[in-house]
């Protein structure tokens, strides 16, 4: 699993990992079953505080992306496709809403920015994520 932490960024650590993690959680790039690096080895990899990493899993965990199983470890739960379809609308609410932040603080009409975003949705639509 690749995590990358831009320390440069207004967004929180923990915040970061959340949505990369789901985000590769819905788009199949961590499957169902896989279990997840242990906390201690992958703050460590991440060189982030073991208790940032603790509450990212119980974040995931409370959201429905992980099942703890005792003794063993944490593992990507299997979701029904109306369960990720609604998880999947939320996180494209939460990300538009910050880029329509962003937008209207740069003045940019709202024409303009559903050009720009049709644009970049049509280029980007069919091609996995890098």
């Amino acid at each position: 699993m690749i995590i990358t932490i831009d320390t440069h960024s207004g967004m929180p650590i923990f915040r970061q990992i959340f949505d990369q993690i789901s985000r590769q959680i819905l788009t199949g790039q961590l499957q169902p079953g896989e279990q997840l690096p242990p906390i201690r080895e992958f703050s460590t990899e991440l060189k982030i505080n073991p208790m940032t990493l603790s509450k990212v899993y119980s974040m995931l965990e409370s959201e429905g992306f992980l099942e703890r199983r005792r003794g063993i470890g944490l593992f990507v739960k299997k979701m029904g496709s109306s369960e990720s379809s609604s998880v999947k609308t939320e996180l494209a609410e939460e990300i538009l809403k910050d880029a329509a932040v962003n937008i209207s603080q740069l003045g940019i009409d709202e024409d303009v920015a559903m050009k720009i975003f049709s644009k970049h949705y049509k280029k980007y639509r069919n091609k996995p994520e890098e």
